[in-house]
């Protein structure tokens, strides 16, 4: 049993319980890419991310004392201001799967309410924000309720892991600047239950590095990343993959803590170049990028080349091109982008985003 699998948190006798908490959370990019995974949400192989400010989901959790006790999770779940059945469907079966942890949610009536800035399973990490803002909001219901999680380090630990029973890139999301997740060599604390702060591991270069958000759709994926990830599993070049990852992630690291632009972006890039064509040779196969995806890619390439300017792109699994620099050339890279790129943009819309302070808590006083 995990350290976090605790059955004795219940209330000892129904009574008037009710409160609201919430929390905005961060999506991310995952720099190595996570992708495939073992039974109970543990990766094929470590993973390491940037965690952003400007594309986050926002979410609350209104709470109280059931009139009638029943063994069940009762909740309303509003997506955007609207009632979304779907999205509650996913949410209660996370929920439900959550009860060994947080047996109290089968005494109250929950309200969740939650919000994204940016547009919603079109390959922007949606999952990543939105789960990983659930579960600090639960986190925060728990401290609430039991005086528990008082330890900052603790809490955000236990959010992390929670998050990871819902989305696994969510788990990342928890740490501001970068994140690790998955057994590594190179960090002796790293865990595949759960992400750790890797902050500490950026060289000054690299934390006020920028992520222009280039929106080529805005359409959900054709495939959902779960789906995706159970494909994985009897993929041909399963293993190479996981050894490839293992590998990248060693170099990365080195070229992070060092300052090295140039070794940073030829990795981030065929990492995501990999992580499509891992999907192109599925069984069956599918691809998310699109026309565009590609004109901008090749538009940095190009960019790049004639201006000797550390530019780089990534890709999440979906169509749109996330484009990582340095904040000491935005002026020019801005320009580039309004000159160039927007018009492979849906509606010439992009995120200027960038490295981030990680999950904000609402303040309801």
């Amino acid at each position: 049993m995990n350290r976090y699998d605790d059955p004795s948190l219940l209330l000892e006798k129904l009574k008037e319980y009710e409160g609201i908490v919430g929390w905005k959370s961060p999506s991310n990019i995952a720099l190595i890419k996570y992708w495939g995974k073992y039974a109970n949400q543990i990766p094929l192989n470590p993973s390491i991310s940037f965690t952003l400010s400007q594309a986050f989901t926002q979410t609350t959790i209104s709470y109280h004392s059931k009139i009638k006790r029943s063994e069940k999770v009762e909740t309303t779940f509003y997506f955007e201001g609207k009632l979304n059945q779907e999205f509650a469907k996913r949410v209660k079966n996370y929920l439900d799967a959550l009860l060994p942890i947080f047996p109290f949610l089968t005494q109250l009536d929950l309200t969740i309410k939650s919000d994204n800035s940016f547009p919603h399973s079109s390959g922007i990490a949606s999952s990543a924000s939105s789960m990983s803002a659930l579960a600090l909001c639960l986190c925060s219901m728990e401290k609430q309720l039991f005086g528990t999680l008082e330890d900052k380090d603790e809490f955000f630990r236990k959010a992390s892991f929670v998050a990871r029973m819902g989305s696994g890139s969510a788990c990342r999301s928890i740490y501001p600047k970068a994140a690790i997740w998955g057994e590594s060599i190179d960090y002796e604390e790293s865990s595949d239950f759960y992400a750790i702060p890797a902050k500490l591991a950026l060289h000054e270069k690299f934390r006020r590095f920028r992520d222009d958000i280039l929106i080529v759709s805005k359409e959900a994926k054709s495939i959902s990343s779960s789906d995706g990830h159970k494909i994985m599993s009897n993929h041909v070049f399963r293993e190479p993959r996981i050894s490839q990852a293992k590998k990248r992630l060693h170099f990365l690291l080195k070229a992070l803590k060092e300052g090295n632009y140039n070794r940073f972006g030829e990795i981030v890039e065929k990492e995501a170049l990999t992580l499509h064509g891992m999907m192109m040779t599925s069984t069956p196969a599918y691809i998310l990028m699109e026309p565009n995806t590609i004109k901008i890619i090749q538009e940095i390439q190009n960019f790049r080349n004639m201006t000797g300017l550390p530019v780089y792109f990534s890709l999440d699994a979906g169509p749109n091109v996330h484009m990582l620099y340095p904040a000491s050339i935005e002026d020019k890279v801005h320009a580039f982008v309004e000159n160039d790129l927007v018009k492979y943009c849906k509606n010439g819309e992009y995120i200027k985003d960038y490295l981030g302070s990680g999950p904000m808590e609402l303040d309801f006083h």
